[in-house]
């Protein structure tokens, strides 16, 4: 893969890049490329190792947003690549954001929505290839509402015929859902096997029965 992208990145590269194990990065929210990425040490989750903190299975339970898929994709990654409190900059720049634009309406990536009173107050997108699901980005403006997105994006995802959650990276906020780091060389073997996997994001209800989340988290932290 070369290491830097022109300013438009093209969606049918973009989808061969996933299946090498990089995906693109800006150096900021105004730099014109990309650089294609492959972590040493990536960020995974195997769905049947999927877990939740106590508090916010208990949260998740007084149903505090409106949760949906693929209606509001444009106004996620907007959100995500915009600045905010404590995050001056972001890597999603405008070529980054046209591509996955361009890969949602292809069919190949997905935003999961969460809504109070009909406002966006957080969410996530992501790219499904074969039965991996990478997972790009996520904000909120209100408490745990991208983690009450991740809750729903799990769920969905065992549902749907998926095997593993890329995460790209490990962070404190993703460990408590049972992400883990692994190799790159690890991930590579894991990649190619689930690629000829047959998964579907949107084989599930648009809006799924809060019971169907809990049930899918079957360990708690």
């Amino acid at each position: 893969m070369p290491r830097d992208s022109a300013s438009r990145i093209d969606p049918d590269d973009l989808l061969k890049a996933y299946t090498l194990g990089y995906f693109p990065m800006a150096r900021s929210r105004r730099d014109e490329s990309a650089v294609w990425v492959l972590p040493e040490l990536r960020g995974v989750l195997p769905l049947d190792e999927a877990r939740a903190p106590r508090r916010l299975l208990r949260t998740l339970k007084r149903e505090p947003f409106e949760v949906t898929v693929d209606t509001a994709f444009a106004e996620i990654i907007s959100a995500c690549a915009a600045s905010g409190k404590g995050r001056k900059d972001t890597w999603i720049n405008r070529a980054i954001e046209d591509a996955y634009l361009e890969l949602h309406q292809m069919g190949f990536a997905h935003s999961v929505e969460c809504r109070r009173e009909g406002k966006l107050a957080g969410g996530l997108y992501g790219v499904s290839i074969g039965g991996v699901f990478c997972g790009e980005s996520m904000f909120s403006t209100e408490r745990d509402a991208s983690k009450i997105a991740m809750l729903y994006l799990i769920a969905r995802l065992k549902l749907t015929g998926f095997r593993l959650l890329d995460t790209q990276f490990l962070t404190a906020h993703l460990a408590q859902f049972g992400v883990r780091e692994c190799p790159d060389t690890d991930y590579q073997k894991m990649l190619s096997g689930l690629l000829n996997v047959r998964a579907d994001f949107r084989a599930a209800p648009d809006q799924l029965p809060i019971l169907t989340v809990l049930q899918s988290i079957t360990q708690t932290s």
